[in-house]
C-alpha cells in the first residue's frame, strides 16, 4: 500500500492553484472537469505518482468556502531551509503562521503556513536524509 493523494475542497480553484504553484512550487500534473456532477478536479505535486503522492484540488461548484472543522491537522512538506523557505512564502505574497524555529520539545525546525482556504501546511526542515521527530500535535 502507498499512499496516493491527498484530497483537499477548496472555494475558489484559480486562487488555490496559484498558491500551490507559485508560492510553494508545486506542478499543475492534470485535470479533470465534471460538468455533469458540477465539479473540477486539480492534482498538484513535486513529482507524479507512482514516484510521488500527490495533492488534489477540488473545487464543487457554485461553492466559495467550507467550515474547517476540529479533524483536519495539516500536510507536511520537507525543505532544505525553514526560514528560507518562510521567507520566500512572505516574498511571493503567502501567509506565515508559525515562523521556522525548534519543534516544541525538539531540535527539529519546522514552520507553518496557510494556503487561501485555510488548510495548515507545516515545512519541516531536512538536510541530506536526515529524520527529524515527528513535530505531533499543533495549535
Amino acid at each position: 500500500m502507498r499512499i496516493l493523494h491527498t484530497m483537499l475542497r477548496v472555494g475558489d480553484l484559480q486562487r488555490s492553484i496559484d498558491f500551490y504553484t507559485r508560492v510553494l512550487g508545486m506542478k499543475v500534473l492534470r485535470t479533470k472537469e465534471n460538468t455533469e456532477y458540477k465539479y473540477t478536479l486539480a492534482f498538484l505535486g513535486y513529482g507524479s505518482n507512482p514516484d510521488h503522492a500527490e495533492l488534489e484540488l477540488t473545487y464543487n461548484h457554485g461553492t466559495d468556502h467550507y467550515d474547517m472543522g476540529t479533524a483536519y491537522g495539516h500536510i507536511a512538506i520537507s525543505v532544505d531551509d525553514a526560514y528560507k523557505a518562510c521567507a520566500d512564502v512572505k516574498a511571493a505574497g503567502g501567509n506565515v503562521t508559525r515562523e521556522a524555529g525548534p519543534v516544541k520539545g525538539g531540535n527539529s525546525v519546522i514552520a507553518f503556513v496557510t494556503d487561501p482556504d485555510g488548510y495548515k501546511i507545516e515545512f519541516i526542515e531536512r538536510k541530506d536524509e536526515e529524520r527529524p521527530e515527528e513535530s505531533g500535535r499543533h495549535v
